[in-house]
């Protein structure tokens, strides 16, 4: 194999690495639980299964709602799928790379979830209007310490491209900036959850009218459009989770294929993390949750500052 079409091969892996892998997380995830409520869980291919049933069926749609409504789950995957091309495993950079590309990182997350929000208020349905309510005040408050930890991470890289802010993450820069770095991650991982709707934030599986925030969103849509959606939010929560096992994971052999094998087990790990919390915590109570939120960009503050003094 050439060179180039060797170069070729790798920078397309990050992209389809997330694109065939990004369900499967999901399955760890629900086996974790499983096995915490000392049940067997799902098989390990429920989730493409369930797409595939969705991608089969047909979509039906009020008379209340506009082409706004139908377009919104297509909008949402197409942002999803450019926020993934943009997202490096590891040491091994994303297929689109530019300087300057986390701020378009960042504005992709926020059109995902402005387009989810306006789909929703477009139903006319009070309650979908709730969980939109509570959706746009969380992101709001997540997204500063999103931005922040990111500002850290470049400040203390001289880079504003993530590809590069990631793979100069090393063992030996954990070393020099180890509490900066921990903060940064921590952080990160707070917006991991939120952004997903993941406990202690919000509940995936939950379906009480009280406590739902990102479900009630989505309980209108159907079929092919659903399932829009549910790979959509797969593919968020792996190029999120990347993201956070690029900089918690400082593996940087030069060797690609090691390299990769490195991140898939910080994903494997993050998975088994994710699980084992949402097995062993309840959701906080809403109220609670801005302060959470307000914390984790707290953190992000103080690693910027210890990265700038």
């Amino acid at each position: 194999m050439s060179h180039l079409a060797w170069t070729m091969m790798m920078m397309a892996v990050p992209l389809a690495t997330g694109l065939l892998l990004a369900p499967l997380l999901l399955t760890v995830i629900n086996r974790v639980k499983a096995f915490f409520s000392g049940r067997w869980g799902q098989p390990l291919l429920q989730p493409y299964l369930d797409l595939w049933k969705l991608l089969g069926k047909g979509a039906t749609y009020s008379r209340t709602t506009t082409w706004i409504f139908r377009a919104g789950p297509i909008v949402g995957l197409a942002a999803t799928l450019a926020v993934l091309a943009m997202m490096p495993l590891g040491g091994v950079p994303a297929p689109v790379r530019f300087r300057g590309d986390l701020l378009l990182f960042a504005n992709l997350l926020g059109l995902i979830r402005f387009i989810t929000v306006v789909a929703a208020l477009d139903t006319g349905s009070s309650f979908e209007g709730m969980g939109a309510s509570r959706e746009v005040l969380f992101s709001a408050l997540a997204e500063p310490a999103l931005l922040v930890g990111l500002a850290a991470v470049a400040l203390e890289t001289r880079s504003i491209s993530l590809s590069d802010m990631v793979a100069s993450v090393t063992a030996e820069r954990w070393l020099t900036q180890g509490p900066a770095l921990g903060l940064v991650v921590v952080a990160l991982g707070l917006v991991l959850v939120t952004e997903n709707a993941r406990i202690p934030v919000d509940d995936p599986t939950t379906h009480l009218e009280l406590t739902m925030i990102h479900e009630v969103m989505v309980l209108d849509h159907g079929g092919p459009d659903l399932a829009f959606i549910l790979y959509g939010a797969a593919l968020k929560l792996w190029a999120l989770g990347a993201l956070l096992v690029g900089m918690a994971v400082p593996v940087r052999t030069g060797n690609p294929l090691l390299d990769l094998g490195a991140f898939l087990a910080g994903m494997l790990i993050l998975a088994v993390v994710i699980g084992v919390v949402e097995s062993s915590m309840a959701r906080l109570r809403l109220l609670r949750i801005p302060k959470l939120l307000v914390g984790a960009t707290a953190l992000a503050v103080l690693a910027v500052v210890l990265v700038l003094r």
